[in-house]
C-alpha cells in the first residue's frame, strides 16, 4: 500500500507521515543541530552518548530520538514511562544483550518517553545496562531533569535541551505538509489562505504537533464549508491557552519573571508575566499571596501602602472572581511595580533570625525585665528602666534594649527611598548617642 494511499492517510495522523525521516528535514533546534553543533557533532561522529532531551510538547524529542537510532544504525526499542514498570526494562535489556551476542557491534537505543514518571526503583533498572553500553538511553521529558531523574541516572546521561519552535519554523513546516504528495495532505499551495497559516502557527505557541493537527481540521473544515471564511478558523483555534504547568518548571519560571519585573520596576513586564499566568489557567489565589510576599519582601517601608493594597485588592479577587477580580490583582500588580523599594526589613529580619542562631538564649536586660512579683523586683527586674513616655521627645537616649553581647549592634539599615529616607532621618537622631547604643559588627 503506498504512503498516499487513502487508508494510511485514514489510519495514520498527519502529525506521524510529517515526522522527519533525516536532520535536514527537521525545523528548529539550530543549537544542537546546526552544523558544529553538539547533537549533531555525536550523530555524525558516531559517538552516541545516552542523554535526555528536556522540552516542551511537539518540539521533537521523539523523532531525535528516532533519528539517532537511525544514524547509529541501532536497534531501536521503545517504552513509555506511563505503562511500563521494571519488567518491561528487564524485557528491553534481555533483547539488546542478544543483539549484542549475535552481533558485537550492534547497539540499542532504549528510548522511554516521558521518563520522569520513573521512580526511583525503575531508573535504578537502568544504571548498570547504560553504565556498561548495554544500551543507549535516551529519555524525553517535559519536565526539569535536575528534580525529576534521581542523580545517580541523571550523571551518566547527557542533558540537551530542546526549545519551542518559533512561529517562522512551524510555518514552513505547515507549508511542507499541505503540499506534500507523498507524506503531507497532497493539496495546492492556495488550498487555504497564507493568512490562515500565520495563523495556525501563531496559535501552535510552538509546538509542531498542535500545529499539523490544527492544518488537518482547518483543511477538512474548509472544505465541508465550502468557504475560507476567517471566522471558520478562529472558531477552530478558539482562545489558544500559551504553555503553562501549574506544578513544572514553567509555573515557576513565569511567576519568578513576575516577581523580578516587579523588583526591576517594569510594570509592562509584570503585567504581561501575570497576563501569561492567568491565559496558562494559573491559579489567582496564588498569585495574589505572591504579591503580597512582594509587597513585604521588596518594598517594605519604603511604601508601606502597597502591603495593605494587596491584601485589598487579594480580598476583592475572593469576593468577585474571576474575571472581574482580575483587574484588582492587575492593579495592585502596576502598583507594586512603581512603588520605591526597599528590601531593608527582609534584610535586617534574616540578620536578627542569624544573630539568634550563632548566640542562643542570651539574658534579657534586668532593667527592662517585667517585675510583678516583690521577689522579681528585691532580684533586680526592672530596676532603672526609664519610661520612655516621660522623657523628652519620648525616648529615654542610651537606654539598652538587646543583651549585653548585642548592644550596639544594627539589623535594620533603612534605605534613603521613599517613606523609609524619612526613617532614615528619625533613626540617625535617635541614634546619634553614641553611649551603649554605639554601632557594633554583628
Amino acid at each position: 500500500m503506498t504512503s498516499n494511499s487513502l487508508p494510511e492517510r485514514a489510519v495514520r495522523p498527519l502529525a506521524e507521515r510529517m515526522r522527519p525521516c533525516t536532520l535536514n528535514e527537521v525545523v528548529g533546534q539550530p543549537h544542537l543541530l546546526a552544523t558544529g553543533a553538539p547533537l549533531r557533532v555525536a550523530l555524525e561522529s558516531g559517538r552516541i552518548p545516552s542523554m535526555v532531551f528536556w522540552g516542551p510538547p511537539g518540539v521533537g524529542k521523539t523523532t531525535l530520538a528516532r533519528l539517532v537510532a537511525q544514524y547509529s544504525e541501532a536497534q531501536f526499542l521503545t517504552l513509555s514511562a506511563v505503562m511500563a514498570g521494571v519488567k518491561d526494562i528487564r524485557e528491553a535489556t534481555a533483547k539488546a544483550q542478544l543483539a549484542l551476542k549475535a552481533q558485537p557491534s550492534q547497539r540499542t537505543v532504549l528510548f522511554i518517553d516521558e521518563i520522569h514518571r520513573f521512580n526511583k526503583s525503575q531508573q535504578d533498572a537502568l544504571l548498570p545496562f547504560v553504565e556498561d553500553g548495554t544500551l543507549i538511553l535516551i529519555g524525553a521529558t517535559t519536565e526539569n531533569p535536575s528534580f525529576e531523574l534521581n542523580g545517580a541516572l541523571l550523571s551518566r546521561l547527557r542533558v540537551f535541551v530542546l526549545r519551542p519552535l518559533d512561529e517562522a519554523a512551524i510555518a514552513d513546516l505547515l507549508q511542507r505538509a499541505l503540499t506534500d504528495r507523498e507524506r503531507g495532505m497532497g493539496e495546492t499551495a492556495d488550498v487555504i489562505p497564507q493568512g490562515w497559516l500565520t495563523r495556525i502557527a501563531e496559535a501552535a505557541d510552538g509546538d509542531a504537533r498542535r500545529a499539523l493537527i490544527l492544518l488537518e481540521t482547518a483543511v477538512e473544515l474548509s472544505r465541508a464549508a465550502g468557504d475560507k471564511d476567517d471566522a471558520l478558523l478562529e472558531r477552530l483555534v478558539g482562545r489558544g491557552l500559551r504553555r503553562f504547568d501549574k506544578q513544572g518548571d514553567n509555573f515557576y519560571d513565569q511567576i519568578s519573571a513576575l516577581h523580578k519585573s516587579v523588583r526591576g520596576s517594569d510594570p509592562d513586564a509584570a503585567l504581561y508575566w501575570y497576563a501569561r499566568m492567568l491565559n496558562g489557567g494559573a491559579d489567582v489565589g496564588y498569585i495574589a499571596r505572591r504579591v503580597v510576599r512582594m509587597a513585604v519582601e521588596d518594598i517594605g517601608l519604603a511604601d508601606p501602602r502597597a502591603l495593605p493594597m494587596a491584601l485589598q485588592a487579594w480580598d476583592a479577587y475572593e469576593r468577585l472572581g474571576s474575571p472581574e477580580g482580575d483587574l484588582a490583582i492587575a492593579q495592585v500588580v502596576v502598583y507594586v511595580a512603581v512603588a520605591s523599594k526597599s528590601n531593608a526589613v527582609y534584610t535586617a529580619f534574616g540578620a536578627a533570625k542569624a544573630a539568634v542562631e550563632k548566640h542562643g538564649s542570651l539574658e534579657v536586660p534586668l532593667h527592662i525585665r517585667n517585675a510583678p512579683t516583690r521577689l522579681m523586683k528585691n532580684l533586680g527586674y526592672g530596676a532603672g528602666y526609664r519610661y520612655d513616655h516621660n522623657e523628652a521627645d519620648a525616648h529615654a537616649e542610651g537606654q539598652q534594649f538587646l543583651p549585653d553581647a548585642l548592644a550596639g549592634s544594627r539589623f535594620y539599615q533603612p534605605t534613603s527611598r521613599g517613606l523609609e529616607s524619612k526613617i532614615a532621618e528619625r533613626l540617625a537622631q535617635l541614634r546619634k548617642n553614641p553611649g551603649s547604643n554605639r554601632e557594633r559588627p554583628l
